[in-house]
């Protein structure tokens, strides 16, 4: 059903700022009318919140090489189920989305898969080994919608700013992982009194600074569009704001881990609270709040990275990094409204609008003629969660077993639902 009337709904529109009572009608796949107020007929939304469709952006999907972690048709429906109508995937597969031919594969099996639209990133460069730039050009005109090693920094400053030369003759978007290998290299934490308690190998938060300040001086030197994938310190802070002062095409991150947990959490070595960059300070975690609330950090990602059992149930040092977060999001990020820290507006604006702008993909407003990815959610459903209920392959969540707050009632991607929560 491509056609429907949706009325007594809580309008959220980021890009207007702005939560009204009202209606929305879909024709054709594409939001046809809005307006407040009451309207007869239709489908009766009981008040709940109908927003624009999330657009999460660095989610790993292990097609190819790692489908028993996460294959599209689980991280798809994982998505619809989440509110999330369009997700835009890494390129850190086994093997690299590094050449157009595997692109295409990935975008095939997307396709085919997902009931929620898809976006691929491409590496930057070839296997991300961070010696020889890929084929930017092709692997744009293939569908790559932005171009980044994950977290394998480049660590040559000279193939770095060949590729954010040619990336800007192009106009493609970079993808940069702030952080100093060096200082990085083995760590499991971030360094302070609870790492050394914990007796685990720590990271300095000035590892991130070191980084995002090698990054934006090439982009300086430049004029790449560039986008810090995770902001996480207080410490990167000040060159961020510089950067966009100046006026440079910078845009930043932070997953939602980021901002609603924090170092402590590890407490007894609990592995699924082992995410990179590590889990920060609370001063960390509460200036990073402060940053999207002001727009100094533009975008709330899950960075959805699944890992199966056997590689978290290991000693905290040895177990991979990264949790699973495509349906936990926006019960996760909800926690920031609830707060009093965000408005739902000015959430929607950091989960929706500006990660479409910023890839340029379909979405993110409820502006008439867009495309119909809609969400109808329940802001104040209490609910406890339980990680073996997840429909992604992987169960890898912090928050398992932790009370939330907000329920999805109704995902649509072009008018069409691709999830309806059953009420039995």
């Amino acid at each position: 059903m491509t056609n429907a009337l949706y009325r007594n709904a809580r309008l959220i529109d980021p890009a207007a700022g702005t939560e009204t009572l009202g209606w929305l009608r879909i024709e054709g796949g594409l939001i046809a009318e809005m307006g407040e107020g009451p309207r007869a007929g239709g489908i009766d939304c009981g008040g709940l919140c109908l927003a624009p469709g999330i657009v999460d952006i660095g989610v790993k999907v292990g097609e190819p090489g790692e489908r028993h972690k996460e294959s599209f048709r689980t991280a798809g429906a994982a998505a619809a189920a989440g509110g999330v109508t369009t997700i835009v995937t890494r390129p850190d597969t086994t093997t690299p989305i590094d050449t157009p031919e595997v692109l295409e594969f990935v975008k095939k099996r997307g396709q085919e898969s997902a009931p929620v639209h898809f976006r691929p990133m491409a590496a930057l460069t070839k296997d991300r080994a961070g010696r020889e730039m890929t084929e930017i050009g092709f692997l744009r005109d293939a569908g790559a919608v932005a171009f980044t090693d994950g977290d394998h920094v480049v660590t040559d400053t000279k193939v770095l700013s060949r590729c954010m030369t040619y990336a800007r003759s192009l106009g493609a978007l970079i993808v940069g992982h702030p952080q100093d290998p060096g200082l990085s290299h083995g760590a499991a934490v971030t360094s302070g009194k609870f790492a050394s308690l914990r007796g685990l190998p720590s990271v300095t938060p000035m590892a991130e600074r070191i980084g995002l300040e090698r990054d934006l001086a090439l982009v300086e030197m430049t004029g790449v569009a560039y986008h810090a994938d995770q902001i996480t310190t207080a410490a990167a802070l000040p060159a961020l704001a510089r950067a966009k002062a100046l006026g440079l095409n910078v845009t930043a991150g932070i997953s939602i881990h980021h901002l609603t947990l924090n170092e402590l959490d590890v407490a007894d070595y609990r592995t699924f609270f082992k995410v990179k960059p590590p889990l920060r300070s609370e001063d960390d975690r509460m200036a990073m709040v402060e940053a999207v609330r002001d727009g100094l950090i533009d975008i709330i990602c899950s960075m959805h990275t699944p890992q199966d059992e056997e590689s978290k149930r290991l000693p905290f040092e040895a177990a991979a990094s990264g949790a699973v977060g495509l349906e936990t999001l926006l019960p996760a990020a909800l926690r920031l409204y609830h707060a009093g820290h965000l408005t739902l507006p000015e959430l929607f604006r950091a989960i929706s609008l500006n990660p479409a702008r910023r890839f340029g993909v379909p979405g993110g407003d409820l502006r008439v003629g867009a495309p119909a990815d809609v969400v109808l959610f329940n802001p104040d459903t209490p609910i406890v969660l339980d990680r073996f209920t997840l429909r992604s392959k992987s169960k890898n969540t912090p928050f398992d077993g932790q009370r939330m707050q907000g329920r999805v009632e109704k995902t649509l991607v072009g008018g069409v639902i691709a999830y309806e929560r059953s009420k039995s």
